[in-house]
């Protein structure tokens, strides 16, 4: 069992003047335009895994233009044929059945969130769906290989703030009632699908750990207070159902693998790393040992502490090049599926038999676009202004990429920002930074506080920070660009999704001479009315959100506190211009939060320019609107940083997109009609 380490996810500088005199931006000549069709398609192959007994590899891949699942006999390799038949927007993500005959997935309506469990009968293609409730969204709590008919699954049928727990037999479709859920936001089961754990959310935004019984009553296990939440979980029981596995940041600053005696509550600390949180865990299938764990604080690294695979594990670090990761594995351990990171190529996978100790070559994740000349991306420490470290990456056009990983030349910057903000950049090959880069632009990711995987500390400087401290390191980063001659003022762009997109309204308006122009790709516009529409099944983690925004809309003082970091109030000061994109099923950042500064710029005559698409959610999952988008963003970007832009041709051939309002002000763009 691979378990990635998943966190709560929410919808995610000082500007000093320098004398120092450098050339201007250079409009780079690039020998040949990637595609954005190859960039921003699909993957060829993605989401590989083996079925528990070992006889069936899969993967999504695209068919009848979408993502689908493929199934096939891994040792036959013209044997894979897809079973999954969706057409508009694909399969976002699957498992096998421990019954080696079903694949499980979910989908929802164009991204509404509302999901729905689906199964596929690998042996008749048969796809049936599962508990399929209009207006319930379907959560997976547990599996188990002891019970390979069965599942456990959440409902928020009864309320739309908790999931009540059901067992789901996935042969016969019967559903059966085992708990009725009032307080818990997750569970924790053991291998028999009994309910041993419940996590409960406190009203200052921490958590209390309870034991539940078999008749459900609960009894204090441990607390996880509010400046450890982000950083503290339950991973799961071992074997003899007598001790946890927990990422524990509490009493210390990076988040622990640790082991917690359930009885004696005595900790033993499996895996550590003084700078980052441990970000994954390598566990047996079948005895639920650790084996293995990972942190990521530049880079990714492996640390084996199962002297039973090191051997495997030496193999694999030297067979090929790039971050390996074991993805999936057989349940006899026999077979595992390896996939190995580069940032200048897509991921390689491999077929790895431990009784040979021979690794095989499967496919990369984009064929066509590793015969391409990609960049490279380079980890950089940036210092902010008050001495926090800001993990960052940086990529650079090759015309003036030099070994040390700055630019001979200065040329426009984009500052792409993530969403979350508890989420993170990491270093490998992201077709945003190889886009950008190949039409002539430096990018710049920066991991600003608030940040995750980098510590509780680092995690919490964020709080009360959103438009303050968060973005003075935004600035910052931008100023060291300035300072080290990778770009020059009045060339910088800011980008972003979500939070990022937050992050794009706060540059334009709260720094206005900074950026040259922006793109906001679903990011809330007014923090006030952000928290008044949160999904109902945000309940448990709305005390932690109000922590992380710094501001409480049920008092006086909180609601002065959001408006003042609310870009929306302040749209007076923007004077550059602004690319606006949302779904209109957005259920984290609803599309008002796009429509209101959007409505308000308009009447107030200041130039904006407004996509919308009616069926997608919290950013953009069908292809021909993911391809479409980034064509606007080109057009845009190409306008106002004078970067390369790849002629229109088929790339809003079937997408959705609405201008709403503005699309006169691309200019160079072939638009479509309203």
């Amino acid at each position: 069992m691979i378990t990635p380490i998943s966190r709560l996810f929410v919808t995610s500088l000082l500007f000093v003047m320098s004398s120092l005199s450098v050339a201007a931006p250079q409009t780079l000549q690039t020998d040949k335009l990637i595609p954005r069709a190859m960039l921003f398609s699909d993957p060829q192959f993605t989401q590989v895994r083996i079925s528990p007994n070992g006889k069936h590899l899969s993967y999504l891949a695209p068919h009848q233009g979408v993502l689908n699942v493929w199934v096939g006999d891994p040792k036959i390799p013209n044997s894979m044929h897809p079973i999954s038949d969706n057409q508009k927007r694909g399969v976002a993500s699957y498992f096998w059945a421990y019954n080696n005959r079903d694949i499980l997935f979910i989908d929802d309506n164009e991204g509404n969130e509302n999901w729905r469990i689906y199964k596929i009968d690998v042996h008749t293609r048969k796809k049936t769906v599962l508990a399929s409730l209009d207006n319930v969204q379907t959560r997976i709590v547990a599996t188990s290989r002891h019970l390979p008919n069965e599942i456990l699954i959440g409902l928020n049928q009864r309320r739309p703030d908790f999931h009540d727990v059901y067992r789901l037999n996935i042969r016969t479709g019967k559903l059966t009632s085992l708990y009725q859920n009032n307080s818990f936001s997750s569970f924790i089961c053991d291998e028999n699908l009994n309910i041993r754990f419940g996590v409960e959310s406190t009203p200052e935004g921490g958590a209390i750990v309870y034991a539940l019984a078999k008749d459900f009553s609960k009894t204090e296990f441990l607390k996880i207070g509010p400046d450890d939440i982000l950083t503290t979980e339950i991973l799961g029981l071992n074997k003899n159902n007598d001790a946890i596995y927990l990422l524990d940041s509490r009493d210390r600053n990076t988040a622990a693998l640790t082991m917690l005696d359930i009885k004696t509550q005595k900790s033993t600390i499996i895996g550590e790393n003084d700078k980052a949180d441990i970000s994954n865990v390598m566990i047996h299938p079948v005895q639920l040992t650790i084996e293995a764990y990972a942190s990521t604080y530049e880079k990714t690294k492996w640390t084996v502490v199962d002297k039973s695979i090191a051997k495997d594990w030496d193999y694999l670090n030297q067979f090929a090049e790039g971050e390996c990761k074991v993805i999936d594995r057989t349940l006899n351990d026999k077979t595992w599926l390896v996939v190995y990171f580069k940032d200048d190529r897509s991921p390689q996978y491999y077929y790895y038999d431990r009784s040979t100790q021979k690794a095989h070559f499967l496919f990369s994740a984009k064929p066509d676009l590793d015969k391409e000349t990609l960049t490279h991306m380079h980890p950089i420490v940036i210092p902010a202004r008050d001495g926090l470290s800001l993990v960052s990456y940086l990529s650079l056009p090759k015309a003036v990429q030099q070994k040390d990983g700055l630019a001979s030349a200065p040329v426009p910057l984009v500052l792409f920002v993530h969403g979350g903000p508890h989420a993170r950049d990491a270093w490998g090959c992201d077709p945003e930074h190889q886009w950008l880069t190949n039409r002539g632009y430096a990018v710049l990711s920066v991991n600003y506080r608030g940040s995750s995987g980098l510590g509780k500390k680092f995690a919490n400087a964020g709080n009360a920070e959103w438009a303050g401290k968060m973005h003075d390191d935004l600035l910052d980063a931008v100023e060291w660009a300035i300072q080290h001659k990778i770009t020059q003022r009045d060339t910088v762009a800011i980008m972003g999704g979500s939070y990022g997109g937050y992050a794009t309204l706060v540059g334009l308006t709260f720094s206005p001479t900074v950026f040259a122009c922006g793109i906001d790709i679903v990011g809330p516009s007014n923090l006030t009315t952000l928290l008044a529409s949160i999904p109902p099944y945000w309940k448990s983690f709305y005390a932690t959100l109000k922590n992380m925004v710094g501001g409480d809309p049920e008092t006086e003082s909180g609601r002065a506190f959001l408006a003042s970091r609310s870009p929306i109030n302040f749209i007076q000061n923007i004077t550059k211009p602004l690319l606006i994109a949302q779904g209109a099923n957005d259920p984290r950042v609803k599309e008002a939060e796009s429509q209101q500064i959007v409505d308000m710029m308009h009447s107030k005559q200041i130039p904006v320019t407004y996509a919308l698409y009616p069926d997608e959610g919290h950013g953009f999952r069908r292809p021909e609107n993911r391809l479409s988008f980034y064509a606007i963003a080109e057009a845009f970007l190409a306008q106002h940083l004078k970067g390369k832009f790849e002629p229109i041709h088929n790339d809003f051939k079937n997408a959705s997109v609405q201008f709403k309002v503005g699309k006169e002000f691309i200019t160079d763009l072939p638009m479509p009609s309203s």
